[in-house]
């Protein structure tokens, strides 16, 4: 089954001051990953091509990085996940930039339950409070994504406290 899955913000940025945030992924000085609410995203390589890791159950690999403008990951597990998911910024006008996150994957076996029940819902709040740490590095007032009912039982049931 094809899942197509796509997250984006518009932030009133040079491309310039998104790129920094962007390289800055799996850093000591993460300035996109929301580590103070979600697993750490960690590589046992830094972020460079061919790296492997991920954050809990979802596993990965760079397959491409280009800094301040992409970096793709393929999936290695959960089972039954095979695509990639990415990160791309694209300067939209002068003082204006959007940050993209897209999921392109194919979902097979226990991956389609594994998808619907639980990470669907779960990487759905994770992104948005990805977006929201990306564009809070340049507001006064800061944005929070409320997470739905759903992910707040899920990560009950995990015993998700971050």
């Amino acid at each position: 089954m094809k899942i197509i899955n796509i997250h984006k913000r518009t932030i009133r940025q040079p491309k310039e001051k998104i790129a920094k945030i962007l390289d800055s992924l799996s850093s000591k000085d993460d300035r996109l990953w929301p580590n103070e609410k979600w697993t750490p995203m960690i590589f046992k390589k830094g972020l460079t091509e061919g790296a492997t890791g991920g954050h809990r159950p979802i596993k990965y690999s760079v397959k491409k990085y280009d800094p301040g403008s992409l970096i793709e990951f393929n999936f290695i597990k959960p089972e039954g996940f095979a695509g990639i998911h990415k990160f791309e910024i694209t300067e939209i006008e002068k003082g204006k930039t959007e940050l993209k996150h897209t999921i392109d994957m194919t979902v097979s076996g226990k991956g389609i339950l594994t998808w619907y029940i639980a990470v669907k819902w779960l990487h759905n709040a994770l992104l948005e409070d990805c977006m929201d740490k990306a564009e809070n590095n340049f507001l006064t007032k800061k944005k929070k994504t409320e997470w739905n009912l759903w992910v707040l039982l899920l990560r009950r049931i995990l015993g998700r406290k971050k």
